[in-house]
């Protein structure tokens, strides 16, 4: 399985993502109810192996904290008239186990084996994500 990672700029918790996305809400001709579209410059080589399988793992403060299903991948045409690539996801975010992360431009592939796991939902995330984050800063997760 194939994902993709990106960074999340301008955000600083996944309650800001979840916020910010929640009035972003998109239909999608051809597809049933609502999703969420992130748009990006290069269409992926391997879609083939991320579409309805991996996810849009999201970097939020030097750390991967959750991710969103892709349904599909779609090209369009921005305002200035250059191919781009719409990523279309799930609305749900799904947190993460925080794995550190540098910055990087775009986005990158991520492999299955090096995703991190998700955190337990009938947890208390906060709690979890503040010991994973400092579990992952000792070296130990």
């Amino acid at each position: 399985m194939l994902h993709m990672v990106k960074l999340c700029v301008g955000i600083s918790s996944v309650e800001e993502l979840e916020q910010y996305r929640r009035s972003r809400c998109v239909k999608v001709e051809g597809l049933e109810g609502e999703f969420h579209l992130h748009r990006t410059r290069m269409r992926p080589r391997r879609s083939d192996e991320i579409v309805g399988q991996g996810s849009l793992y999201w970097v939020i403060k030097g750390a991967i904290r959750c991710r969103q299903a892709i349904v599909a991948l779609a090209h369009e045409t921005d305002r200035e008239g250059r191919n781009c690539c719409d990523i279309i996801m799930m609305p749900q975010l799904i947190r993460t186990i925080p794995n550190p992360k540098r910055p990087f431009q775009g986005w990158r592939y991520l492999s299955g084996e090096d995703a991190p796991a998700d955190l337990d939902r009938g947890s208390d995330n906060q709690n979890d994500e503040a010991l994973a984050q400092e579990l992952a800063a000792l070296g130990l997760i």
